[in-house]
């Protein structure tokens, strides 16, 4: 049983800590939750306008695989050196630690970011790479995956990070299995640049949820923009900027994206050739595949089915 910690520190952000609290506290996922604080057990204030009661002491850190740390109030401030100290201890042991939203900050003030790229909400990012310029702050992205070290940006791009963890930790089956639970999307392109308060151009007519769905049930043709185009009612140029506006990528990038995601389930799931794959995922090649999958997941098809298939998938020739 994988045990997983949410650490709060003296004023916690509600939706931060119900997120991970959803995903790794209920199943079908094998993960144990709890929750800790310093001088727990004890009620925590959020700054949301009610308390939590908190079960644990930082004695949790010590039994923890994977500590993670929801955003922060203003009055959690200054931070007690117990609870800096103790997620320090937590990572030298090797547990991998995350946050959501402003709990960058703690990882940060822990020096637990120093000489790392990481990501907090967009409106905190400045704040962030001035308060510690050791932090190299991407304020464009939803997570950022360091290996044992991991943070979101804000709010909802938790259930992002947490959801990447379960794929990590268990394959896109169990990820998907707990979106669908959670009626989210199991995997969403673009960055938290598309949510940054600007004013958008006014179009006609409603959202392009429908035509990402019809455009995702046909992963394996050769779409264009001038099909998506046809089908959401617009002119190509018209589609390709809303399309932008609403996702914050073109429309080729994220059906791009929408393939890559699928060669993952294939690669995991099946014992289909390189080539197969290639072809049911709508990427027409195996090189075409190979360069389109190193790009987004950073290795290659057969890596990455070496990584992440399921033990039951395997051949006996490995």
């Amino acid at each position: 049983m994988h045990r997983v910690v949410g650490l709060i520190a003296n004023e916690v952000v509600a939706l931060d800590l119900a997120i991970p609290a959803q995903i790794f506290g209920r199943g079908p996922a094998p993960y144990a939750w709890t929750v800790c604080a310093p001088g727990g057990p004890c009620a925590v204030p959020t700054e949301n306008g009610f308390d939590v009661v908190v079960p644990r002491g930082l004695d949790a850190l010590e039994e923890a695989d994977t500590v993670i740390v929801p955003g922060i109030g203003d009055d959690a401030w200054p931070m007690p050196d117990a609870l800096l100290d103790a997620l320090e201890v937590a990572a030298e042991r090797g547990v991998r630690v995350a946050s959501i939203c402003t709990g960058a900050f703690v990882l940060a003030a822990a020096g637990l970011l120093d000489g790392r790229r990481a990501t907090t909400h967009w409106r905190y990012a400045g704040l962030l790479a001035r308060s510690f310029p050791n932090v190299t702050v991407d304020p464009d992205v939803l997570f950022v995956d360091e290996g044992d070290v991991l943070t979101s940006a804000g709010v909802a791009a938790g259930i992002d990070l947490c959801l990447h963890m379960v794929r990590a930790d268990h394959g896109a089956d169990a990820a998907n299995a707990v979106a669908r639970r959670l009626v989210v999307a199991g995997h969403r392109e673009g960055g938290q640049a598309q949510f940054v308060e600007r004013p958008l151009p006014p179009e006609p007519g409603g959202g392009l949820a429908g035509t990402r769905a019809w455009m995702e049930a046909r992963l394996a043709e050769p779409l264009t923009v001038e099909d998506m185009a046809r089908h959401a009612g617009y002119s190509p140029r018209s589609f390709a900027r809303r399309f932008v506006a609403e996702m914050g990528t073109t429309p080729l990038q994220w059906l791009i994206g929408r393939r890559v995601v699928e060669a993952q389930r294939l690669l995991e799931g099946t014992e289909l050739g390189i080539d197969a794959v290639a072809d049911r995922c709508g990427l027409g090649s195996a090189p075409a595949l190979r360069a389109h999958f190193g790009r987004v997941v950073g290795t290659t098809p057969t890596a990455y089915r070496r990584a992440f298939r399921r033990d039951e998938h395997h051949t006996a020739a490995g």
